[in-house]
């Protein structure tokens, strides 16, 4: 299990990697945080979650999309703060949802000129042919 530095260490290359501007690095309650505009959007509450900023709307549907990522407790519930599972998550997803919740969090003019950095899809797997269907379209010909 990752102890919380190596969390945040992690938040902060997806989010450098993401090309999120005008991050912080901060505390939020006393924990490890990441801000745009002096407000947080992401924060490390121990060793095994993080709490994101997300809209409710958004909130639920992760939750009922992935309930073995994303969950919720008493100290959250009716705010804008998900609880997610660190170990659960993979890079490709959490830095979505760091750009998520970055957006959500950012001042508008800030939002207004951000371009995300876009990865280049991998390539596709070449498809394997069966013999028989690769005999049948030369006999079709």
């Amino acid at each position: 299990m990752p102890d919380i530095n190596t969390i945040f260490d992690r938040l902060k290359r997806l989010t450098a990697e993401a090309g999120l501007p005008q991050v912080e690095e901060s505390s939020h309650y006393g924990t490890p945080a990441l801000k745009v505009g002096g407000k947080a959007f992401v924060s490390v509450k121990n060793d095994e979650t993080i709490v994101l900023s997300v809209s409710l709307d958004e909130k639920e549907r992760l939750m009922e999309m992935a309930p073995d990522i994303y969950f919720q407790t008493d100290h959250y519930r009716g705010w804008p703060s998900l609880p997610v599972r660190i170990d659960a998550i993979g890079d490709d997803e959490l830095k979505d949802r760091l750009v998520a919740a970055w957006l959500f969090r950012a001042p508008k003019k800030l939002v207004a000129t951000f371009e995300p950095i876009r990865t280049p899809p991998s390539a596709p797997s070449p498809r394997a042919v069966p013999p028989d269907a690769a005999s049948s379209d030369r006999n079709a010909r």
